[in-house]
């Protein structure tokens, strides 16, 4: 159905100043989700997610199942409160509304809904999930009479035809804390799950990424289908194959090497061929490809870690528990590093996943040792910059439940040794399977 503003604006004018939720649900939601290409019979009102009621929700039908009436497989689920429900950035009533939404979306009865929707009337803002990973797919918009139209067509155009994949950056300011492990092992996880992969080696001068799989790196193709509008990255993807033992199958996930003409020039000289968007745009095509895109960056934040980041919906940063500077350098980028992008991409995005302690057995003493060191993190966090760090070293506390765990990839000699012999660990060993099952099912897969 095409939309026109005529079926948005009057609504909009009839709704009071200080419209309550359920004049905006009367008046202004069944419009909304008509130009959104809903129908009537494609929208099920107060949707029992499981965990709460969701105002609405919706899904295209088909020609045997009527949404209305079999309430099952939604597609989307919107959430709407009253004009007086502030959501300016930062607000109290904008956080909870975008906490309640995503516990919707993670809700037993939402496994099937890739897209969430808040608005109070005055504003809006779209949410994708891809998995269990939630991330704004457009900031929170002001909606007026003069651009509710493009507002909404924009959001339609989103939900109609979204990406496949999800893109994550594996980063963090510090290096030594197994990023290239994290993702080559990520990789093969997920392609052992049947899962499409593309894994790209964004540290050029390490190189270890590309090594590790027994490939050579790029020398200059790389480089030429970033810089070149007319080259394509699908141009230089490799495939990594591993037969399993004792059978006749096959897995493995495609790469993007790293390339050794870029440590040969000057960030300077990159800064007057590359933007911070380059990556993202170049990997634009491949996300209706893949699955997951992964994409090990390097540490500092120059240029080649920015632009992975810029690429990226989320941000996977391992730690070290007995390293002060990992949980440090985690702490800056989500607090500072992050919001910079944020701020310049039009979406929003990325989002910071929660922090793991990768590669080391921790005792009891140690990791309260730990604990009492992110405490302090977090309290310097709140107290000196009013940025709240606790979703991101203690995803499960509430307080209902005082719950400071954090997940962890143990030691495993294995999983560092891998790399000699060319092969993922999770390939190879069963206890590496096994951890990076676990991270991915915490992280990744509903």
């Amino acid at each position: 159905m095409t939309m026109t503003i005529s079926s948005l604006v009057p609504a909009l004018r009839k709704l009071p100043e200080h419209a309550s939720e359920a004049v905006i649900n009367e008046i202004f939601i069944p419009p909304f989700l008509e130009a959104l290409g809903f129908t009537s019979n494609e929208v099920v009102p107060q949707f029992n997610t499981g965990q709460g009621i969701v105002d609405k929700a919706a899904r295209k039908n088909t020609p045997n199942d009527i949404f209305l009436e079999t309430e099952s497989r939604p597609y989307i689920i919107l959430e709407f409160k009253g004009k007086n429900c502030n959501f300016a950035p930062n607000y109290a009533d904008y956080k909870n509304a975008v906490h309640q939404l995503k516990t919707y979306l993670l809700a037993p009865n939402c496994q099937t809904v890739q897209w969430g929707i808040i608005s109070n009337s005055s504003r809006v803002q779209l949410f994708r999930k891809h998995g269990k990973a939630i991330f704004p797919a457009t900031k929170c918009l002001p909606i007026n009479e003069a651009n509710i139209d493009e507002v909404v067509t924009s959001i339609r155009k989103k939900i109609e035809r979204p990406a496949k994949a999800l893109t994550i950056a594996v980063y963090n300011n510090k290096g030594g804390v197994g990023k290239t492990t994290t993702t080559v092992n990520l990789a093969g996880i997920l392609s052992w799950l049947g899962k499409k992969v593309l894994v790209v080696d964004f540290d050029h001068n390490q190189l270890d990424l590309t090594t590790s799989l027994g490939k050579s790196p790029s020398h200059g193709k790389v480089y030429e289908a970033l810089v070149n509008r007319e080259r394509e990255l699908k141009s230089v993807i490799e495939t990594y194959s591993y037969k399993i033992l004792k059978t006749d199958r096959k897995i493995g996930f495609d790469l993007i090497p790293a390339d050794l003409k870029i440590t040969e020039i000057t960030e300077s000289e990159l800064t007057g061929y590359l933007q911070l968007h380059t990556l993202y745009q170049k990997l634009e095509p491949l996300k209706y490809v893949y699955d997951y895109i992964l994409i090990d960056a390097p540490p500092n934040w120059k240029l080649f870690s920015k632009l992975p980041v810029y690429a990226a919906d989320v941000v996977l940063m391992p730690t070290k528990h007995n390293s002060l500077f990992s949980l440090e350098n985690a702490a800056v980028a989500i607090a500072k590093f992050l919001p910079e992008v944020q701020e310049r991409k039009i979406d929003g995005s990325p989002i910071a996943l929660p922090i793991f302690f990768n590669g080391e057995e921790i005792t009891p003493h140690q990791l309260t040792v730990a604990q009492e060191t992110v405490d302090r993190i977090i309290s310097n966090y709140q107290k000196e910059r009013q940025f709240d760090l606790l979703p991101y070293f203690y995803p499960k506390y509430g307080q209902a439940n005082r719950n400071k765990d954090i997940s962890q990839v143990p030691r495993f000699a294995h999983i560092a040794n891998s790399a000699f012999s060319h092969i993922p660990a999770v390939y190879a060993y069963k206890i590496a399977y096994d951890y990076y099952k676990n991270l991915v099912k915490e992280y990744f897969i509903q």
